[in-house]
């Protein structure tokens, strides 16, 4: 029965780190925690459910998470966020593949509760993730901060039953902080990647993407929460092009 390593990375993360590792019980072997030094209590919460422990200053979601790969003690790894947590399904299936691994990967989808409501569409799910892999075969890649596994070519990869449950914005306000974020750091990323930014984007790829997740993937079915998802989407992918032009200037 192979050993797993749960390994997360936080920043301030007091109202969310308790529900994630209280899910881990009995499904990880260690849990390490990096943190990037917090200023509220996630240190103490930690400690109290006796993990290891880790600091280092932030310096990009894929690097920070890399780095935690880094200090894992077992090859197998599942790598969380703060505000996610396993389901009960999910840990079970977790437990058969250690029983019986026969995969050097795993995807699950992610469910995300939004303002205290579980979202079914919008573009949000069934959100694949890979977060259970060998980490000798894969290592975080992507575009910050929109990070994802990326495994050497060849591995064998299988999806496990049950949702990761992410519990992500608790309020509408919380989530238009966020977008106008990420949309800097993305915009950062892709002109170092020596991408620019044509006008016509930061206008079609917006309508285009609320499009998508409104109408295509039904976001309409969520109600008021589906219909302010897009919305926000929508800006995000704006902001993040509007920021990349301003590099032309």
């Amino acid at each position: 029965m192979p050993p797993i390593s749960a390994v997360i990375i936080t920043f301030n993360e007091e109202r969310n780190i308790a529900r994630c590792l209280e899910s881990l019980a009995g499904v990880a072997d260690e849990i390490v925690v990096l943190d990037s030094f917090s200023s509220d209590g996630t240190e103490q919460i930690c400690r109290t459910y006796g993990v290891r422990f880790e600091q280092h200053a932030f310096d990009g979601h894929i690097e920070q998470k890399n780095r935690a790969l880094g200090l894992a003690t077992h090859p197998l790894v599942l790598s969380l966020d703060a505000d996610e947590a396993l389901s009960e399904r999910l840990r079970q299936s977790i437990l058969g593949v250690k029983k019986s691994p026969g995969f050097d990967a795993f995807m699950m989808n992610r469910r995300t509760n939004y303002c205290g409501q579980w979202i079914a569409h919008s573009g949000w799910y069934p959100d694949r993730k890979l977060r259970l892999f060998d980490k000798r075969l894969g290592h975080w890649g992507g575009t910050n901060p929109h990070d994802k596994v990326e495994m050497n070519v060849g591995t064998s990869i299988a999806r496990l039953d049950g949702d990761l449950l992410h519990y992500s914005y608790y309020t509408v306000e919380e989530h238009l902080e966020r977008a106008r974020k990420y949309a800097v750091i993305a915009a950062r990323a892709m002109h170092q990647q020596g991408k620019r930014g044509a006008w016509w984007r930061m206008w079609f790829s917006p309508v285009f993407k609320f499009i998508r997740n409104y109408i295509l993937k039904a976001g309409f079915l969520d109600g008021r929460a589906g219909w302010t998802i897009c919305r926000i989407s929508a800006l995000e992918t704006y902001w993040k092009y509007r920021e990349l032009a301003k590099y032309r200037e």
